[in-house]
Parts: C-alpha cells; sequence; structure tokens
C-alpha cells in the first residue's frame, strides 16, 4: 500500500538535501575562498609592518654574507575550539609565518627562523606559490620606498587546514540540521493530515444507515472537495434507501387488495355448484390478475423512471409520431371493443431526439388513461405536433375529466381523482411525469374540447 504522506516525506526530504547539498558545496567553496583572501591580506599586512619596522634600521645590519640575523616567530597550534584556541602568548590559528628582508641588490639582510634559508621568492612585488623541500609556500612580496625587499610568506598545507576548518565549520550547523528538518517534517504532515483522519474515524463510527453529512467545519480546505464529494454520496444513497423503501410500502399497499380479492374469488371458485357461477368467478379472477399485472408493470416502469442516473434507452434521433402511431395501434384494440372513437393526428413525421423507450411509456400510459377512463361510445383524440419551442404531444378524452383542485395532486403516486368508477392504479400521471423531467420537458393538465380531461406533454428542443 502506498502512503501519500510518507512519499510526500520521501520527496520533500530528497529535494530538501538535494538543495541542501548544493548550498552545502557553495558554501564550502565561498568559505574556502574567503579564509584564503584573508590570509593573503593578512601576508601582505604581515609584510609591510616588517617593512615599516625594518626601515629605521637598515644600517644597523650587518653586510656580510653568514651574519644575516634570525628572528624566531611563534607556530600557532590549531587545536580545540572556542576559548581553547587562544593562548597567552597568541593564538592557535597563527600560521607558520616566515618572513625575509633583501636589499635592492637581492642580498639577504634579515630572515626569521621558520623559514627557509634561501630566497622565499623572487624579487618581483606581488603573490607567488614557491616550493622548498617538497613544501609549497604563499609568499608576498613588497618593495619599500627605501628600496628593500620583504617576503612574508607561510606554508600552503597549513592555510589549507585551517581554511578545511573554517569551511567545515560553516558546513556543520547545515549539515546537522537536516534530521531536525526531517523530523519538523514529519510532525507537519502529520499534523496537517490530522482533518482527514477526523473524516475516517467519524465514517469508521456510523452505522450503515446513518447518511448525515459530515460537518467539514475543521475540515482543511484541500480535503472540503472530497468531503462535499462524500456529503453527496450520502445523500445520493439516502435518496436510493428512501425510493427503495418507498418502493417496497407502495407494493405492499397496491399489492394486498388485488392479493386479498384473488383469494376470494379463488375460495368462491372452489365453492362454486354450477356452471355460470364458475365462469363468473373465472372472470373475476382473471380481471384481478390483469389489474395485479398493470400495477406491477407501472411500478417497475416508475422505479426505472425514478432511478439515480437512469438514462433509459439510449438517447438518439427519432420519429416522435411513429412512436405515438405505435402505441397506439398496441393499445386500440381494447378501445375498439368498446366503441371508442381513437383519432390519432398532427403531423405525420415529427423528428425529435431522446429515449425511445422512455417516450414510449409516457405515450403507453397517456393512452392508457385517456382509454381507461373514457366511456364506452367516447372519443380519444392524440396529436403531436412541432412548435416554436420545440414538440408539442395533446391526449384528449371525452371521459368524466378532472376538476381543477384535483390536478395539482393528480402526479402523486395512488392518486385516484377520478371518484369510485377509477380501475387504475393511480400510477400513470407518475410515470409520465418522470420521463418529461427527464427529457427536461413539462406536463399541463387542462380541460379537453372534446369534454374530458386534456394531457398536454412540451418537450424541448434539444441542441
Amino acid at each position: 500500500m502506498r502512503s501519500a504522506r510518507l512519499i510526500l516525506l520521501l520527496v520533500l526530504t530528497l529535494v530538501v538535501c538535494g538543495v541542501s547539498a548544493v548550498a552545502a558545496a557553495l558554501s564550502y567553496r565561498e568559505a574556502r575562498t574567503e579564509a584564503a583572501e584573508l590570509f593573503d591580506a593578512k601576508l601582505a599586512h604581515s609584510a609591510r609592518v616588517l617593512a615599516a619596522l625594518v626601515a629605521p634600521h637598515v644600517g644597523e645590519l650587518p653586510q656580510r654574507a653568514g651574519e644575516v640575523p634570525t628572528i624566531e616567530v611563534w607556530q600557532g597550534d590549531a587545536t580545540g575550539r572556542g576559548e581553547a584556541l587562544v593562548r597567552a602568548d597568541g593564538h592557535a590559528y597563527e600560521t607558520r609565518l616566515a618572513f625575509q628582508v633583501r636589499d635592492a641588490q637581492g642580498r639577504m639582510l634579515l630572515r626569521s627562523g621558520s623559514g627557509p634559508i634561501e630566497a622565499l621568492a623572487p624579487l618581483r612585488a606581488g603573490f607567488a606559490d614557491e616550493a622548498f623541500e617538497g613544501h609549497v609556500w604563499r609568499v608576498f612580496t613588497l618593495r619599500s620606498a627605501e628600496g628593500l625587499w620583504v617576503h612574508a610568506g607561510e606554508e600552503a598545507h597549513i592555510r589549507d587546514e585551517l581554511a578545511e576548518g573554517i569551511a567545515r565549520g560553516t558546513l556543520m550547523p547545515l549539515l546537522l540540521s537536516l534530521p531536525v528538518l526531517v523530523v519538523v517534517m514529519w510532525w507537519v504532515l502529520r499534523w496537517a493530515a490530522r482533518g482527514l483522519r477526523a473524516i475516517v474515524a467519524e465514517i469508521e463510527r456510523r452505522a450503515g444507515d446513518q447518511l448525515a453529512p459530515l460537518d467539514p467545519a475543521d475540515v482543511p480546505i484541500e480535503l472540503d472537495g472530497l468531503v462535499r464529494a462524500i456529503n453527496a454520496l450520502f445523500q445520493r444513497v439516502a435518496g436510493v434507501r428512501e425510493r427503495e423503501r418507498r418502493f417496497t410500502a407502495d407494493a405492499a399497499h397496491e399489492l394486498r387488495t388485488p392479493l386479498a380479492a384473488l383469494r376470494v374469488h379463488v375460495a368462491n371458485g372452489r365453492a362454486a355448484t354450477d356452471e355460470a357461477s364458475r365462469q363468473r368467478i373465472d372472470l373475476q379472477v382473471q380481471q384481478a390478475l390483469s389489474r395485479m399485472q398493470r400495477v406491477i408493470t407501472q411500478m417497475l416502469d416508475l422505479a426505472r423512471q425514478d432511478a439515480p442516473g437512469h438514462a433509459g434507452g439510449a438517447v438518439k434521433a427519432l420519429d416522435l409520431a411513429a412512436v405515438v402511431r405505435r402505441e397506439v395501434a398496441e393499445l386500440a384494440v381494447a378501445g375498439l371493443d368498446r366503441g371508442l372513437n381513437i383519432d390519432v393526428g398532427g403531423e405525420t413525421h415529427v423528428p425529435f431526439e431522446g429515449d425511445e423507450v422512455g417516450l414510449g411509456v409516457l405515450v403507453r400510459n397517456l393512452v392508457d388513461n385517456a382509454l381507461r377512463y373514457t366511456p364506452e361510445g367516447g372519443s380519444v383524440a392524440i396529436e403531436v405536433r412541432r412548435d416554436a419551442m420545440g414538440v408539442r404531444l395533446e391526449v384528449d378524452d371525452s371521459g368524466p375529466g378532472l376538476p381543477e383542485p384535483e390536478r395539482e395532486r393528480a402526479f402523486d403516486r395512488f392518486h385516484r381523482g377520478l371518484g369510485g368508477t377509477a380501475t387504475g392504479s393511480g400510477l400513470g400521471l407518475s410515470i409520465v411525469q418522470a420521463v418529461v423531467e427527464r427529457h427536461g420537458g413539462r406536463v399541463v393538465l387542462a380541460e379537453s374540447p372534446l369534454g374530458g380531461l386534456r394531457v398536454e406533454v412540451r418537450l424541448p428542443r434539444r441542441g
């Protein structure tokens, strides 16, 4: 398993180490360069001081070879730290300094005992690196106003050691801070992840039916989107659970009556003693079964239309007039047997983009309702046409109609507003409304010119 916190910690550690390494290399080089410049400046300063001290006494110096006086110079011992480097007679960082004084002709007039006997450098002003007995010396040569040549030098390896020590002293705090930085980064990442841990703990404590939204108050802004997504998921799950609960309750309620009636009819059929009674009871059983089948079919249709993310069939180009004619043809037989006048009008070709399965369910429920509630010898008119806004489907019947106060409740599930003669389940208009809303349209109920109810479906043009 991959840990985002561990990956982030490793990446940050590598970045910090990489940046620190570059900074350390630059600091080390700069420290050595600065130390070398300071040592060179000290050499030049020493040469100038020596020249100033010797100039008044030039005449007192011996002029013959072998009589060159020597002066012993303090040699520092670079051991210890801080105050331990300070001595009563000097400082441990004093280097192996050597000097020589020569006249204009190059004759040695004075030298230190710490340096070589031969000349430290040619008679040429400036800095030079000279080798003596396997050791390299850094030498500064100065010509004074009196014409004296003053050489001040020190062994290169000693000054390199001192420069190295100074550079290491500059690097040590940076190197020692790396583990501290890693620990601090780990702690900060752990502290920053407290909001995520709190969310995980809260979800783990919840029961399966606890779908209340998470509180985003103490959550970092980076996790706000995650909390909102989880809350939206909880809301969708709650909706699904509510629809399942409602479907179960509706099924139990609506199927109880036809099942009880079917049981009574079956019991009566067993007790019937003559053929006429048996035929009458058989017809009642068939009607109860038909009603039960219709209720189950409509409930399943409604459940499919209500399902979240339901798209029915694929949205595609179709001829809505052809869909209407097909559904009317399947339902017209029952209406014609009752002497109904069924008229399909409007345009013969109505292009539309939508879910053919859902639109078929819509048309079937509208036409079935109109046929069911229209008395024998009545009329049903279906018309589909295009208009400026899209497509309009109108279904008129000559039935009892629906009073205006009842129209608002007509879309409620299992609501029957047509009196005791209604044989429907009260689901047809609920299914119609679900399909229409899925297509972005609306349903309007009005009084029909035929004297009954007009159901007008308005579907917007897509694209």
